[in-house]
């Protein structure tokens, strides 16, 4: 065994006892698969993450990443190669690939709780598999040639990066520099400087194709003059996939950093001695719309490896309180011969656990319902539903910044202030992986967008420009259930106040983002409280989810047998989150409705 605990029971209640997948499974476009076929293929990823993939986390961690600046070329731990090899050789990759090129259609709430044991076991196995994700996006878009470099991706086993940011422009895609200029025979050279790309190289795959936004001549400022370019590191046959000569794309640094230490984070140069040749994508000039289907992929697998994160922290600091001994009973405190006890006994230790408990499982729940949006999406489009089409795809746009946002920066928080804490001093030595869990994943509050950027992006473009209406659907979905009365109708009540104060702080910024059509400065105002908003957003829809587990629960617990204590740990963690953190929604709406934007005018050199 590794580091890694899989809590595939959660997992298994989420998908079928809380969403009901098994109902989506055995028709299109989900034909070739139902419940038990499903089962199985959890059981065994569980074996894999929990042993193959695991062994070689703390390698990746110390041994990290090898780059040979001449060649511009990295070259991963044996250690690492072997596991990633395990995860090819079991054919996980089909989940990815297209169908049309031997990929496997499951459905995406699957898809993801797969993923969540991946990431949770060793997050670089899934950075460095992207290749066959991309490969998708490559044989959709792409032209009939296109679809032929798909094809070699997925046979050939090659890599992929998405490339978007420059020294000089990161949020801000639009101020990007690098150039694309159109040549004879129909390709491109691109020129310019990329960075803070993950997973960059490797020498786990002949080749990687790199998915790179570029300013083609002539292309007007902004994101609207970029295209998206598939640039390969090395030439090759189009028919064959046979390699040529190198293509002017060389890494000219990778990062040393703080976490993730296996995940090759480069600098790209192309085009300084010799072109960088591209294809342009499907041979149209919509590069920030092909770039976001890579994109919104990118932050639903950065919330589930934050959320899988958190999950193993709980896991291993469970695991550690059940066993460590130290002190005393408090309530016999006094009694200096009372024997030792295992520290779960100890009342904060108790709510330190019982805090990453609703929140990993809340979470997970946050997760694979987002998912199971996306399974409605496909499902949509095989019956040519185009109003729940509609519906489906504005209610993910809702939930993708709250999973990323949200879930990354409340993982990372309880890493450090709870999980980690658990262990005492021993958590900060490298003794136990918990020190590794945190600096991983502190790069998921960062990459794909800030936790800021997922905030604005939640309020402007997910509500605001959709005038509210995924919003108001989710919003009559919460408020249906709190309505549901039943065993837990005191805690629903209270999910009912909070969902008030939320929709009140909602209504607030976007009466000062009307305002600002007016006074401008009134912006201001909205800017300082979006992460705000998204993080009162991301717990109402966790507690949302927690309390439908606890109607589930208890409706089992009487026949629950042997696992009666699995449900009511289910109640616990849903009456405890609802006592614990939805009363400080209230707290925050205070907060906003007296927000002024007076921050805004301190001198810089105030601060």
């Amino acid at each position: 065994m590794g580091h890694y605990i899989a809590n595939l029971r959660d997992i298994q209640f989420c998908l079928f006892e809380l969403l009901g997948r098994e109902n989506v499974m055995g028709s299109a476009p989900y034909d070739e698969i139902d419940r038990d076929t499903a089962m199985g293929m959890l059981d065994e990823i569980k074996r894999l993450c929990e042993n193959d993939l695991a062994a070689s986390f703390v390698d990746g961690d110390r041994l990290g990443t090898d780059f040979n600046k001449t060649t511009g070329d990295v070259k991963l731990p044996e250690s690492f190669k072997k596991s990633y090899k395990a995860f090819i050789d079991g054919e996980w990759w089909r989940l990815d690939a297209p169908v049309e090129l031997g990929g496997m259609k499951i459905p995406q709430s699957l898809r993801w709780a797969i993923a969540e044991m991946v990431l949770g076991s060793n997050p670089g196995i899934h950075l460095y598999s992207s290749g066959y994700a991309f490969a998708q996006v490559a044989y959709v878009l792409g032209t009939v040639e296109q679809k032929k470099i798909a094809q070699h991706m997925v046979e050939k086993h090659w890599g992929a990066t998405m490339q978007l940011t420059e020294p000089d422009a990161g949020s801000d895609v639009g101020a990007g520099r690098s150039k694309a200029v159109q040549q004879g025979d129909g390709t491109w050279h691109i020129t310019g400087t990329k960075r803070f790309i993950t997973s960059g190289d490797a020498d786990i795959y002949d080749n990687i194709v790199h998915f790179v936004l570029a300013r083609r001549e002539g292309g007007g400022p902004g994101t609207k003059g970029l295209s998206l370019f598939l640039i390969p590191k090395f030439m090759f046959n189009l028919e064959t996939g046979e390699l040529g000569k190198r293509n002017g794309v060389y890494v000219t640094n990778v990062e040393k950093k703080m976490g993730l230490n296996i995940s090759s984070t480069c600098e790209f140069n192309f085009g300084e001695h010799e072109p960088a040749v591209g294809y342009l994508l499907g041979e149209v000039h919509e590069g920030i719309a092909q770039m976001f289907k890579i994109i919104e992929f990118a932050r639903m697998m950065v919330g589930t490896k934050a959320i899988a994160t958190l999950s193993a922290g709980y896991q291993l600091a469970l695991s550690y309180a059940k066993t460590r001994i130290q002190g005393g009973d408090i309530k016999v405190r006094n009694d200096k011969a009372s024997p030792r006890v295992t520290i779960i006994n100890h009342p904060d230790v108790r709510r330190s656990l019982m805090v990453q408990k609703s929140y990993s499982e809340g979470m997970r729940a946050l997760v694979l319902f987002t998912a199971s949006i996306q399974d409605e999406i496909e499902r949509a489009k095989v019956a040519g539903d185009s109003d729940r089409l509609e519906e489906m795809i504005a209610r993910n746009d809702l939930m993708l910044p709250i999973v990323k946002g949200y879930g990354s920066e409340k993982s990372w928080t309880l890493l450090g202030t709870e999980s980690l804490q658990i262990f005492g001093g021993s958590g900060f030595t490298q003794d136990w992986p918990i020190e590794q869990y945190v600096r991983d994943a502190k790069i998921d509050t960062l990459y794909e967008g800030t936790t800021a950027i997922q905030g604005l992006d939640f309020f402007f473009r997910k509500i605001v420009k959709d005038r509210g209406h995924a919003l108001g659907l989710l919003g009559k979905e919460i408020q249906s259930f709190t309505e549901s009365g039943g065993v837990h109708a005191q805690e629903k009540a209270a999910l009912a106040s909070a969902q008030t104060h939320l929709n009140a702080i909602i209504a607030v910024l976007v009466g000062h983002a009307m305002d600002s059509q007016e006074n401008p400065e009134k912006i201001y105002t909205v800017g300082l409280n979006t992460s705000r908003a998204l993080m009162a957003s991301g717990d109402i829809i966790t507690a949302w989810l927690l309390l439908r587990q606890a109607d589930i629960a208890a409706e089992k617990l009487p026949t629950a047998g042997k696992e009666s204590a699995f449900y009511t740990g289910k109640i616990a963690a849903a009456k405890f989150f609802i006592a614990t953190y939805l009363p400080q929604i209230a707290a925050d709406r205070v907060i906003i409705e007296s927000s002024d934007g007076s921050i805004m005018n301190i001198p810089e050199s105030s601060f």
